[in-house]
This record gives structure tokens, C-alpha cells and sequence, in this order.
């Protein structure tokens, strides 16, 4: 169920952002979902990509500072309050969340939220009785 995500740390300057994802590609690594955040210093590049191992030997390859960090996929509807669903019954329960990014698929009328809170195992229990797929990692890969 948990998806392991590429978090890697990348200076905040012009360019910084195509050279890991030259790397990825170079190692034939495919990417399936990304977001970015930065500060004045660095940014942090976050990937679901479909070979997490490979795509992180590759980055380390070529001195990226790279982690694997666990994540968590749920399906939500792909229309407006969709988010609020999953978003309500996180905070009934007094979960924290570090961060979300999600992004639509093939599915009709459904999305993908990606997910990351300080208890991984709590979350998908709480979505879980709540009704939510939890999407599994593999499929995620494939997608």
C-alpha cells in the first residue's frame, strides 16, 4: 500500500531542476507524479516514479542527495469537493498532514491524492473506515 517517493534536495538556481530529471531519464526511469518546494536556499523535488530503487541508485549515481520517503495514495472523486471529502475526515481525526499533491488519471470521474502525515499506518486505517481506496503502490507504478 505505501509508495516509496524520491525526495531529493536540489540548490535553488536556474537549471537545477532538468538535471535530475535527465538522469532519470537516461536510466529509463519514468516519472508518474511530481511536485516541487522551495525556499530562498534549496528546493526539494518530490517523484513517484515507477521504479523508486533504480531511479534512486541512478540520482545517487551522479551525487544527488536523494531519500525515500513513504507515501500514501487515496482515490477521491475528481469533482469539486472531492478533496474536502478526504480532507474532512483527516482532520476529524486529528491527523497531521506534511504535505499533499494530487493529480487525475484514466479513471473516469476519479483522482489521485498522494499523501504524506507524521503516521503513515494511522492515516490508511482512518481513510480505510472512512470508505476511501487506498491505490496500491504497484498500481501506482504502472500507471
Amino acid at each position: 500500500m505505501k509508495i516509496k517517493q524520491l525526495s531529493i534536495f536540489l540548490q535553488n538556481k536556474m537549471g537545477s531542476l532538468s538535471k535530475p530529471l535527465e538522469v532519470l531519464t537516461f536510466a529509463n526511469v519514468n516519472i508518474r507524479a511530481m511536485c516541487m518546494a522551495d525556499t530562498s536556499e534549496f528546493g526539494i523535488l518530490r517523484l513517484v516514479v515507477d521504479d523508486p530503487i533504480k531511479g534512486k541508485e541512478a540520482l545517487e549515481e551522479n551525487n544527488y542527495l536523494v531519500k525515500i520517503t513513504e507515501i500514501i495514495a487515496v482515490e477521491m472523486n475528481d469533482t469539486p469537493g472531492g478533496l474536502t471529502t478526504v480532507l474532512r475526515a483527516i482532520k476529524n481525526n486529528l491527523i497531521d498532514l506534511e504535505y499533499l499533491y494530487a493529480f487525475s488519471h484514466n479513471k473516469e470521474g476519479k483522482a489521485i491524492l498522494l499523501l504524506h502525515a507524521d503516521d503513515i499506518d494511522r492515516l490508511i486505517e482512518i481513510l480505510t473506515a472512512h470508505g476511501f481506496t487506498i491505490v496500491p503502490a504497484e498500481e501506482v507504478y504502472n500507471l
